[in-house]
């Protein structure tokens, strides 16, 4: 029996298949759909430093997806978020003219 993730419920169906080939199902109670056996990968903060520092050492995002073992779609959604973070504004003082 598969146990809804969401009301604990077992009264669940099959509900066809994901992208890569896994069993969906739905929830008969809350119509809930979910996976059976999810692929979720936690990566961890200490992991989170390393690629922060391989990042600053201009390394390739494949270079360091295979160097880490982390998927190159996580990566990517990893640097847009440390980018959204770096404040964009940049302080320019002119330069006085004929000086």
């Amino acid at each position: 029996m598969f146990l809804c993730p969401s009301c604990q419920s077992t009264n669940t169906v099959k509900n066809g298949h994901i992208h890569n080939g896994k069993q969906s199902r739905l929830c008969k109670d809350c119509r809930r759909q979910f996976v059976e056996d999810p692929d979720k990968i936690f990566i961890s903060a200490e992991k989170r430093e390393i690629v922060d520092r391989l990042l600053l050492e201009k390394l390739s995002l494949a270079g360091i997806c295979r160097a880490l073992q982390i998927s190159e779609s996580w990566l990517q959604d990893y640097v847009k978020r440390k980018y959204a973070e770096v404040p964009q504004q940049v302080d320019v003082t002119p330069k006085k003219k004929g000086a």
